[in-house]
């Protein structure tokens, strides 16, 4: 049995995939949300979101994300960061998975990644969970009726949950599985509930393909000045840095919060929803977010709520500190009604600096930019992972590294060289300590991390004084209206200016180990960034 709407000639059986169940082809969110309450996926909450948990997976299995190792790919792939499968091991992996779908329900969705209709990749997700269509479906590009009866997929996702691989005949780690094939334009997922894997597939496949393009995709989000595309501004950040609260400025209109594309033509939206974190939300923080957790529609992920009541509990993270909201980018009342904008006039890498060393923001040369946008710094902190009994350093080069198919120097002389073409201004934005490292200092305040934020977008802070600063050679402003002269020097707000100097020294030295490995594949200005 087959329902929905689908171009006739690209049924599933023409993709292979036979002798399923009940087929149900682009549901809208009514359908979808009703399939998934039959079916026992969770719970209908307050104003008809869907309350969902995913199991003991509650966020992403990097470590269990291969590509397939194929003449076409090998040379292009950055094999230290992505592990390998044989053609062999994906094959037999496809079959048993078909073989295992046999007799079962799954939902289609034909989507569309990218919000630049000349760059933007045709996607079918199969999923056996309802909840996953209706997550991906707000996550992705919503085609319209007449695009779905000429909807062509490239590439094609599946999504079983309930299969589990054999890792010495699948050629992978474990029983959870997500294998991307480049050749066959497949990728397959096994074994784990968290719908997150669905979105990062396709920012992976389209941080692989857009290069080839001179497009560069980017883990970021993005705003633009009300009725002026040409003002746009994209941050970079890792979690925990701030990067969708920063962006979700409401008097600046909201491109996207997590995946974009930077082309010839300007910057574009990938997704067409949000995946926001919820842990400790408020509608006083931030009330554009909260009122999502309302509305029809959206996913609530792993979140504890009452019982008879429904109400959620935004501070009890038992199920896990990665509760989120999935909802699609209209609940926004500021949000881009195309997704596009122009060419990034500002840059913004976002940083949580638990040592308490980098000012509040600096401005960067491209060179820099570089440098800092591979080396992709933030900090663990104490109390976050056992273990951890003082700041931890972590680089996650581009600000994304596991969803980098190629090397890091391919995404950072591309945003080099567009950054030099187009002449954006790079800032660095520290959200983390100062006044001393975690446990001693205090956060960086928020009021003054807008403030300093606002007069980088509107100009006003490319007229301030500046010093060289003498850790890490960038550009720190040394007076801005609103901010108190002492947060702008790191150093003057510690108690002990000796203890500051070891500090520093001590990260200038993490900062040098990271970068040995780009050493060899950078230019000699980014080499002269690396040591101030």
């Amino acid at each position: 049995m087959e329902t929905g709407r689908v171009n006739p000639d690209m049924r599933l059986e023409d993709q292979g995939i036979t002798g399923l169940g009940t087929v149900y082809y682009n549901l809208l969110e009514p359908a979808i949300i009703e399939q998934s309450l039959q079916r026992k996926e969770g719970r209908l909450g307050i104003g008809g979101t869907l309350l969902v948990e995913t199991g003991k997976f509650t966020g992403r299995s990097p470590q269990d994300k291969h590509v397939v190792k194929t003449p076409f790919v090998e040379s292009t792939i950055w094999w230290d960061n992505n592990r390998e499968m044989s053609p062999e091991g994906f094959d037999a992996l496809h079959a048993d998975m078909l073989e295992h779908m046999k007799g079962r329900d799954y939902f289609v969705q034909d989507l569309f990644g990218g919000a630049d209709p000349a760059n933007r990749l045709d996607v079918r997700v199969v999923t056996e969970l309802a909840w996953h269509n209706l997550f991906i479906r707000h996550l992705l590009r919503r085609p319209e009726a007449d695009e779905l009866a000429s909807f062509v997929p490239e590439f094609t996702i599946i999504n079983s949950p309930t299969f589990k691989a054999d890792p010495e005949k699948h050629n992978c780690r474990s029983e959870t599985v997500i294998a991307l094939n480049f050749d066959k334009k497949l990728i397959l997922i096994g074994g784990t509930e968290y719908a997150g894997e669905n979105k990062k597939s396709v920012f992976t496949l389209l941080n692989y393909i857009l290069p080839g393009k001179g497009i560069m995709p980017m883990h970021c989000s993005a705003n633009h000045a009300p009725g002026n595309p040409i003002d746009t501004a994209v941050f970079f950040g890792l979690s925990g840095t701030g990067k969708t609260t920063l962006s979700a400025d409401p008097s600046r209109t909201l491109i996207g919060d997590d995946e974009h594309g930077w082309s010839d033509r300007g910057t574009f939206n990938f997704e067409g929803g949000c995946y926001a974190k919820t842990i400790n939300l408020s509608a006083e923080a931030e009330p554009e977010i909260f009122a999502t957790t309302k509305m029809f529609g959206t996913v609530i992920e792993n979140m504890v709520y009452d019982e008879d009541t429904l109400e959620l509990d935004f501070e009890d993270d038992s199920l896990t500190p990665n509760m989120r909201c999935a909802y699609p980018l209209e609940y926004i009342s500021n949000a881009s009604k195309n997704a596009i904008g122009g060419h990034p006039k500002n840059i913004v890498m976002l940083t949580c600096d638990a040592f308490g060393v980098l000012p509040p923001i600096s401005r960067l040369t491209p060179a820099q930019a570089m440098y800092h946008f591979l080396s992709g710094f933030t900090s663990k902190v104490a109390g976050t992972e056992r273990g951890v009994t003082e700041p931890q350093p972590t680089f996650s080069t581009c600000f994304g590294a596991p969803f980098m198919p190629r090397r890091p120097e391919v995404y950072g002389n591309l945003l080099r060289e567009k950054i030099s073409r187009h002449g954006a201004t790079c800032w660095l934005v520290n959200t983390g300590w100062t006044g001393g490292a975690y446990g001693t200092g205090s956060r960086m305040p928020i009021k003054a991390t807008r403030t300093l934020l606002s007069a980088a977008l509107d100009g006003s802070l490319s007229k301030a004084p500046y010093r060289k600063d003498p850790n890490f050679g960038f550009e720190v402003p040394t007076s801005v209206d609103g901010v108190p002269d002492i947060l702008l020097d790191p150093r003057r707000t510690w108690d002990d200016a000796a203890a500051y100097d070891r500090q520093a020294e001590k990260l200038v030295a993490m900062f040098a180990e990271n970068f040995a490995q780009y050493v060899d594949h950078i230019d000699d200005d980014v080499r002269a960034a690396a040591i101030g």
